[in-house]
């Protein structure tokens, strides 16, 4: 691969999807001067009226939801299903943003220093360019949901997709297009993060980033020493509580959806269970046999719950963890494997137990 090409792996059979020119960080500076130029005019439109072209992007969304379903993936391997749910996501956000946004930046009278004696008025202003770094895993609901907050409040945004999901990122491009939004206020660039990051931060007035805890430490720092506003939405591994009044049916109905949608892959996922021993028993039996039920694979059929982890290195990891914790006396209830005859990156939907604090996985 060239050092100035993207080249764009379908995770079904790791085959080329397609191949973009990667940006180079001198061309980072000129996309902020762009979309700068741009925001000064974009700042005196009245709210209600930006509001009217994210109105337009949720009903195309929804009008272009299998061209947006097929580029999801293609360039993630999720299932049909979980990528359906990223464009319902996307099209219910987008719309609620729109509709909220006039009330919310609406200005607001509060108290003042002295009642009764001096006034006070809240004014929202728009911080002028908005930096967005999305990860891989919603590829479309994140960057959709971020870049119409930002916009709508009168910002313009410049963002820089995983380089493993840029042509789902320039179908949001061409969608925002189409709504109506002016030029030059959002403006996509595909490219490796290291690569782009510094001069994206250097530029922006404010950075958005969905992504791992030590690049979220790394890009605080950044952020900070230039005194720029800095949100952050970081890796987290969450644990599920069942209790003895727990209705274990439904609590394992809810503990497979909420670890296995998306290929499991899902910052704010179930990771880990912690189940009383009144309903121990009767739990796991219920979740094995939930779980048992998924159907694994890949294509663009609706009959799959489960689809392929998005890059070798998915793989490698999942795989790395199941090994590290059977090593460590963990055991494997179900699942365990990769499945390479449904899929290069395919591995079953996994329960261990027996997990202690310090195998990786926990």
């Amino acid at each position: 691969m060239a050092a100035d090409q993207l080249v764009v792996r379908r995770p079904w059979d790791d085959t080329v999807y397609g191949v973009l020119p990667a940006t180079r960080p001198d061309q980072v500076a000129a996309a902020v001067a762009t979309a700068r130029h741009a925001q000064r005019a974009w700042a005196g439109v009245p709210v209600r009226e930006r509001a009217q072209v994210f109105n337009r992007l949720a009903r195309l969304i929804l009008a272009s939801r299998d061209r947006i379903l097929d580029t999801i993936q293609a360039e993630t391997g999720k299932a049909r299903l979980s990528a359906f749910e990223e464009v319902l996501d996307a099209a219910r956000a987008v719309r609620v943003f729109a509709r909220q946004a006039p009330g919310l930046l609406r200005p607001a009278r509060r108290p003042g220093a002295i009642p009764l004696l001096t006034r006070t008025m809240e004014h929202h202003r728009p911080v002028g360019v908005v930096g967005i770094i999305n990860p891989w895993n919603y590829p479309f609901n994140l960057p959709a949901s971020d870049a119409a907050q930002a916009l709508l409040a009168g910002n313009a945004v410049l963002l820089k997709p995983d380089s493993q999901t840029p042509f789902t990122a320039l179908l949001l491009a061409e969608l925002l297009a189409e709504a109506g939004l002016p030029d030059g206020l959002f403006t996509v660039l595909p490219g490796s993060g290291a690569a782009l990051g510094p001069a994206l931060v250097a530029g922006v007035d404010h950075l958005m980033f969905t992504g791992s805890t030590p690049t979220g430490r790394l890009l605080a720092v950044a952020c900070a020493e230039r005194l720029i506003g800095f949100s952050a939405e970081l890796g987290g591994k969450n644990p599920l509580l069942v209790l003895a009044d727990a209705d274990v049916r439904a609590a394992a109905a809810g503990t497979v959806r909420a670890a296995f949608g998306n290929t499991g892959q899902v910052c704010v996922g179930i990771e880990r269970a912690y189940v009383v021993a009144e309903v121990y028993d009767a739990f796991v039996a219920e979740l094995l046999e939930q779980v048992a039920r998924l159907r694994l694979g890949v294509g663009d059929g609706w009959d799959l719950d489960v689809g392929s982890l998005t890059s070798a290195a998915q793989l490698d990891a999942v795989s790395a963890h199941v090994v590290d914790a059977v090593a460590r006396g963990a055991y494997v209830l179900a699942g365990g494997r990769a499945r390479p005859d449904l899929g290069p990156y395919c591995f079953e939907p996994t329960v261990l137990a027996g997990v202690t604090a310090e195998m990786a996985v926990c």
